[in-house]
């Protein structure tokens, strides 16, 4: 709060408004018009027609967004400041690589950066900033996970490889064959239609296999996925509950403080 109060006037003014609802969803349309100016240009006729638009609209856009992070950066306290946060560098990157690639006029390149730039959403949005810090927060949870994972992936994978070899070589030819095949199982596409059936025909006890794997690999594995996901979001909305409250606290004590002050002063100047 000290160093809040030290901000020259100016600063404090622009860091009101780049932290404006309002500036905030300017800022949130603008990246939605930018999706569906991307969006139109995968029309080769309708690109070709209005090449010369789509150029011109994201130049305009391009230099918008530049402006929204000037006006970050000069509402910041410091630059050190800024980018201590991470979404920060995400925002600075993606406009500043549009610049650079204008330049050097590498084309695709720059086309993708203007799709890259509709994650750009996930930053302005807290409750996407919020998720996406969640997933970031379950990498390590999920290692032990990933590990069951690929045991059970290598197991099943050697065993479908010695029992269906011979009569189904597309699918289970060898390990990396039988691997593939068993990501398709797991994901649920098709995998009783193509793989089980025709194997089924041939070997009528191959559904043991099939449906095994399927409970194992599918409900049990996938649900620890997911049961860490759901538990790491809840533990970020806590975090960020905490923080509110925090800040509430703060904001209260310095009304009471503020209101202390004003008492003394009057009892100075009653006596």
């Amino acid at each position: 709060m000290k160093n809040h109060k030290k901000l020259p006037v100016w600063k404090q003014k622009l860091g009101q408004l780049v932290e404006n609802r309002w500036f905030t969803s300017s800022v949130i349309i603008l990246i939605l018009i930018n999706a569906i100016v991307v969006g139109l240009e995968t029309y080769p006729n309708l690109y070709s027609e209005y090449k010369s638009a789509f150029w011109t609209a994201d130049r305009i856009l391009l230099w918008i967004f530049t402006v929204e992070i000037a006006l970050r950066l000069l509402a910041a306290p410091s630059l050190k400041h800024f980018f201590t946060n991470s979404w920060n560098w995400f925002d600075f990157i993606i406009v500043a690589a549009g610049h650079v690639f204008v330049g050097a006029h590498f084309v695709t390149v720059l086309r993708i950066l203007r799709v890259l730039r509709v994650f750009r959403a996930i930053s302005v949005v807290p409750s996407l900033r919020r998720l996406v810090d969640a997933l970031l927060m379950t990498i390590p949870a999920l290692g032990n996970i990933m590990l069951l994972m690929s045991i059970i992936f290598y197991i099943f994978a050697v065993i479908g490889t010695m029992l269906f070899q011979q009569v189904s070589p597309e699918y289970f030819g060898n390990l990396q064959l039988s691997l593939l095949t068993l990501f398709q199982v797991v994901t649920l596409e098709s995998w009783a239609s193509e793989v089980m059936r025709p194997i089924f025909e041939i070997l009528p006890w191959s559904w043991l296999y099939f449906v095994s794997f399927v409970l194992v690999g599918t409900f049990v594995v996938f649900n620890l996925f997911i049961g860490v996901i759901v538990n790491n979001v809840e533990k970020a909305e806590s975090a960020e509950e905490e923080v509110k409250d925090t800040h509430n606290e703060v904001m209260e004590l310095r009304k009471e403080v503020q209101e202390l002050k004003h008492l003394i002063k009057n009892e100075v100047i009653n006596k």
